[in-house]
Formats: C-alpha cells, structure tokens, sequence
C-alpha cells in the first residue's frame, strides 16, 4: 500500500492548511489547563511545539501528547462547525472512498472478523464508535451479512451513513445511554478515534459501563513510538493540532486500558506505511542512515523492513483488543 492510494497530498495538504487556519477560529481564546500523561499521570516533559499546541513527553512510558489541552466544548464546537472538518467529511471522504473501501476497510473487516471468531465473539452486535462515512459499516454487513450500529456525532458524516441506509446514532459516545444500545453482546470497534480524545479516560470509563462482561473493545490508533513518528517528530503529518491529541505506544496503552478495567488480550502495530512515510518526507529527515536508506533502498529492501517494523512493534499504526471483565 501507499499513502497516496489512501490519502491524495493535494487532498490531505489542504485538509492539513484548512485544519491549522481552523485553530485560530476555534481555540485561540479558549481556557487552557495543564494535565499529566493521560496514561500513567507523570508531568510530562517539553517535546515540541505546533500550530499553536504544545505537545509533551512522558518521561515514563513515552506517551506523546498535547499539554495545556484546551476546554472539551472548544472540540466539540470545532468537529461540528469547521470548515476542515466539513472538507475531511465531504471533498476528502468522496474523492478516496473507492481507495479507502479496498486498501482500508475491506481488509479490516476481514480482520475484525478473524479477531471476533478468536475470542468467541461471532454472534455480537458490531457498534462502529465514530464510524465516520460509514465504509466499515457497510462493507461489514456485504461481508457478515449482518448491519453494524454505527455512533457518529459530526452531523455531515451521520447524513452520510443515513444515506447508505445505516443504523446512526448522532451522539458522541460519552452521551450513549445504555438504552440506546442493544441488551445483547457486543463488540465495539473505533478506527483511527483515539488519538482525538479529549480526555480517553472519561471515555474509557463511559465505554466499560456500557459494555456487558465478555463484551470486545478493538481499536487502532496512532502510536508515538511508531517510526514514521519518531523520525520525522513535529515534521509528521500525523501529528496534526487539534485532531491528535494523543499518541499512545503498545507499553502505555497497556497501562491506561488496565488502569480503566479493561483486560488487554493483543495489541499489534500491523502498518503498512511507516517507510513509504518516510520516503514521501525525506526532506524533513535529519538522520544520516533514514536520508540515505529513503534515497537508496530497493523497494524489496523497503517491504522487507516494512515487515520487520510492523512485526516488532515499532509501526505507527496499532491495533488494541480488550475486554471487559
């Protein structure tokens, strides 16, 4: 896979221009307040600082995050009124939806279902938490034969998936009452979510009380001791102020699952784009052997290591399973 298969650069860079202009609107006056690491509440350390965030390090287990964090209700008033938002939810979304259903979701849904059957999962109610344009759903239910329950707050995705005639709720899961959801098993699914949370915390322990004992959590996120990340630091593209505000790592995210009542069974960095990163942004690469391995590397040799980051657990993109107790 790469990264312009699923994420066009003159798309992405104007979602990105969009996003930064977005941030004077929307928390250039906003009360700030200083929070710890928000998986094992260390003060963190000055990393760097972007757009108008500053975002720190845990000394102790590497989590990567934004402090001072501005007000939850800045966020909410942005995923709902700006115009990056918009454009992520409607220009983004149309122009990569056929990309993104072949290379991303059909996949996933294999891959959701193989972890489902794993641990006795196969007669749970899926319920896609922030399930965007609606693609995972509905390549779920072609695949399972079975309609996932899709939470989308951002009224111009929730349209979307009303559209293709899917099972919305329109709140932000922190808002889901147990009514809102079936009595039976469930397995929640999140994608690329919990690098936004204001507060995982609040939302972890909101999820557990409307989880039954047995029911699954499997999500993917973004992880900060990813390679891509590390190397390419405040010149990523993933880390982009207000949307990321959190980049676990397959140690910390350990830590706060366990810490909310969750039992960790798997977590996996399974990417597929941590070189081809590289090689699109070797402009930004200070380090003499990534400049010369981004410049000189077979593509053979780049698949090979590719493999070999995703495997040990050194990718950007993770993948946690967990259940509740």
């Amino acid at each position: 896979m790469k990264e312009e298969e699923i994420r066009p650069q003159k798309l992405f860079d104007e979602f990105l221009r969009l996003a930064e202009k977005d941030t004077a609107v929307f928390f250039s006056d906003t009360p700030c307040e200083n929070k710890p690491c928000p998986a094992c509440n260390k003060t963190g350390e000055f990393a760097f600082a972007k757009h108008g965030f500053t975002y720190e390090i845990c000394p102790s287990c590497e989590t990567l995050f934004v402090n001072p964090r501005p007000e939850v209700e800045a966020f909410a008033k942005y995923y709902q009124e700006a115009e990056s938002t918009k454009y992520w939810a409607t220009a983004f979304y149309k122009e990569t939806a056929e990309a993104r259903r072949k290379k991303l979701w059909l996949p996933k849904v294999h891959k959701i279902l193989e972890i489902m059957k794993r641990y006795s999962a196969n007669d749970h109610k899926l319920i896609d938490i922030g399930g965007g344009y609606g693609l995972f759903a509905c390549e779920m239910e072609k695949v399972s034969g079975k309609p996932a329950l899709v939470i989308e707050p951002n009224p111009h995705m929730a349209k979307e998936c009303r559209g293709k005639s899917l099972h919305v709720i329109e709140k932000f899961l922190e808002n889901i009452v147990q009514d809102d959801l079936p009595s039976s098993a469930k397995t929640f699914v999140s994608f690329e979510l919990f690098e936004h949370l204001h507060n995982p915390a609040i939302f972890l322990d909101h999820l557990l009380k409307l989880m039954n004992k047995g029911d699954l959590f499997i999500f993917t996120t973004l992880s900060g001791t990813g390679l891509d990340i590390q190397i390419l630091w405040e010149n990523s593209k993933s880390v982009s102020p207000p949307h990321h505000l959190n980049f676990f790592n397959p140690n910390s995210v350990k830590i706060i699952l366990e810490k909310s009542g969750f039992e960790l069974l798997e977590v996996t960095t399974p990417g597929k784009l941590d070189i081809d990163i590289l090689v699109k942004n070797r402009r930004f690469i200070k380090d003499h052997f990534w400049r010369s391995f981004t410049a000189a590397a077979s593509e053979t040799t780049k698949e090979q290591w590719q493999n070999l980051i995703a495997s040990t657990g050194l990718s950007s993109h993770m993948m946690a399973v967990c259940r509740k107790i």
